[in-house]
């Protein structure tokens, strides 16, 4: 283990558990809410995910730093996360992508940290007594003082992070994924640095999406473009009437920090949108939408934090492992009526993602923009279903305004057919579902529909 100080540091719970170790960054005292991350890579992006506002990050992989920082992989304009929480930190980066080493990147933006503490301990701690409150200092050694100061915070529930971590004003975003190039000059086996590319291909309009910034990651905009998206972010406060303003294809519902019952402007703007526009959330975005759907919300244990996460997919029967951030979860009681369950996680059994039996929405739970250097498909199957959904909409708009604008026939007595098919959608798959052939396109199975009731054969 390298350090580039031996200066000690003490990391102190609000129970009064006191941990002892080196600290690194930022010199001085820092507190929040302690969590653990299961992910093995991918620090530089957890510290730069707005969802980590309020909290201590403590990683559970044991050697950190290796591989330093670079501009390109960061998720957000800035490190969001109160501080970090590491078993062995590695002060020289050994990579062609660092640009500088992890403790000057903590150090530059203000962010306090720990190494050398048993972070298997803590996580057993935190998973038998729950996330709580603790404090990181450099500058106050003193245990007693420290846990009373952790004592003293206020915690995350009822408080809104998500006004610290939206976008000020609305802004386009146009940049795709970005894809490692290759340089015919290079030699064999040289390293070449990232490039921005595009995956989206020419498919006519591009839907536009009007995405809720509630602490988005960059990432996320990233597949929406790959996907055949046009993106516009709004601030987390934008009023429902703002937005349809906008004349979108669709809503979007983005990740973000903190107790969602804490945004109730957010609860309000989305249950105005509902059955106006398609609209697709994940994370805060997916409980915001639990919540406008009449449902409710509670604080999980120690939340679900990592890479390595088993989530069952109730429609179709497959266990994905997907990439998770969130402290609190949807009450699936709750939505009994209101909703259809589509995702439950395997550890614990709580809702992972939902659909409504009418209208054109649904949210997951899980990070859709994770995993993408690992696994090429599945990060954009969830995100290519809200396109999808997206173009089958307006095309049934379209037919829908066509048909009511020619003239009505006089049919005596009898009232002038109209359209019974508004809602030509999927709700099992989220893909599109032929009226003419009344089945759905993805699973070719036959499907019976009658005024929103589905008859599964």
């Amino acid at each position: 283990m390298m350090h580039e100080t031996n200066k000690r540091a003490i990391l102190a719970l609000a129970d009064g558990t006191v941990f002892r170790g080196l600290a690194f960054g930022a010199d001085g005292e820092s507190g929040g809410e302690v969590v653990f991350n299961t992910a093995m890579t991918g620090y530089q992006e957890i510290l730069t995910d707005p969802s980590y506002s309020g909290q201590l990050v403590a990683m559970t992989y044991p050697e950190i730093g290796n591989v330093g920082v670079n501009r390109e992989d960061t998720e957000s304009r800035r490190p969001f996360v109160e501080g970090f929480i590491v078993k062995e930190y590695w002060d020289p980066p050994s990579n062609w992508r660092a640009e500088q080493s992890l403790g000057d990147y903590m150090r530059e933006h203000g962010i306090v940290g720990i190494a050398g503490i048993d972070t298997r301990a803590l996580v057993r701690h935190l998973r038998t007594h729950g996330a709580q409150e603790g404090v990181i200092s450099s500058v106050d050694l003193d245990p007693a003082r420290v846990v009373a100061k952790a004592k003293a915070r206020p915690g995350l529930v009822g408080v809104d992070l998500v006004k610290d971590v939206t976008c000020d004003a609305p802004y386009e975003w146009d940049d795709p994924l970005w894809e490692l190039s290759s340089d015919a000059s290079a030699g064999a086996g040289a390293a070449v640095r990232a490039g921005r590319g595009s995956s989206a291909t020419a498919r006519g309009p591009r839907p536009f999406v009007v995405a809720y910034d509630y602490g988005i990651k960059l990432n996320i905009l990233r597949n929406l473009v790959a996907s055949g998206c046009r993106v516009r972010v709004v601030p987390a406060t934008t009023s429902a009437a703002a937005v349809l303003a906008q004349r979108p294809d669709g809503v979007f519902l983005s990740n973000g920090p903190g107790d969602p019952d804490a945004v109730p402007y957010a609860r309000e703007n989305v249950a105005k949108l509902i059955g106006t526009v398609p609209i697709f959330g994940i994370c805060l975005g997916h409980q915001i939408l639990g919540l406008a759907l009449g449902g409710r919300t509670f604080k999980l244990k120690f939340g679900h934090h990592g890479a390595n996460h088993p989530v069952k997919d109730v429609t179709t029967g497959k266990v994905e492992i997907t990439s998770q951030n969130h402290g609190f979860a949807v009450d699936v009681e709750s939505l009994r009526g209101l909703a259809e369950l589509t995702h439950v996680s395997l550890n614990d059994r709580t809702v992972e993602g939902l659909t409504h039996t009418k209208e054109p929405l649904f949210s997951v739970e899980e990070r859709t923009e994770m995993l993408q250097e690992v696994v090429q498909v599945y990060p954009n199957v969830v995100v290519d279903s809200f396109e999808g959904l997206l173009v089958e909409h307006a095309a049934a708009q379209s037919s829908i305004r066509k048909v009511l604008a020619r003239k009505p026939v006089d049919i005596g007595k009898r009232r002038a057919w109209r359209p019974r098919w508004t809602r030509c959608w999927c709700p099992r798959c989220r893909r599109r579902w032929s009226v003419a052939r009344r089945r759905c396109s993805r699973r070719r199975r036959r499907w019976s529909w009658c005024w929103g009731r589905r008859l599964h054969p």
